[in-house]
């Protein structure tokens, strides 16, 4: 039984948000910064090479660029989820085009399910995150505690022996 089961996280008013495309939804995502350049402008924005690149390029927003994607980038970003750095993600994913990095995306994807992290793989999922209310406030979530996990797997594996 673990008696602190899960840990509050607080996602800030600020949100630190990764931006993040597939080669063929590249071009989706720079428009739908555009589009929502107003919002967007209030928050820390970062993503991988080439798709953190052409976004500050094409529509003036600061963008702070990890790899690119196939060279640890969705590592790097999922690094900054443990770490309690990035706590929203916009993912433009290409669902019809195998990806050579495909299990380095599912890591990501994997590890913000596990840290509770909001993640669009969409247009129409961004749009409705990024109008919701909930942008404009902290916003307070429940994660499990896994240090206090491992801690009682390590107690109750002590018990059986």
């Amino acid at each position: 039984m673990m008696d602190n089961g899960f840990i509050t996280f607080t996602i800030g008013k600020q949100k630190n948000i990764a931006l993040i495309a597939h080669d063929g939804k590249k071009r989706e995502l720079i428009e739908w910064c555009a589009e929502n350049q107003d919002i967007l402008r209030n928050h820390f924005l970062c993503g991988t090479g080439t798709t953190a690149r052409l976004i500050a390029e094409k529509t003036g927003l600061p963008v702070k660029g990890y790899n690119s994607g196939p060279l640890g980038g969705d590592q790097q970003i999922g690094a900054k989820i443990v770490e309690g750095v990035i706590n929203f993600i916009i993912f433009f994913s290409d669902p019809l085009e195998a990806q050579p990095h495909d299990p380095d995306v599912k890591a990501l994807l994997r590890i913000a399910q596990v840290y509770d992290i909001p993640i669009a793989n969409n247009k129409a999922t961004a749009d409705f995150m990024i109008r919701s209310p909930l942008m404009n406030q902290e916003y307070e979530h429940k994660v499990i505690n896994f240090k206090q996990k491992i801690i009682d797997r390590v107690n109750d594996s002590q018990l059986i022996k």
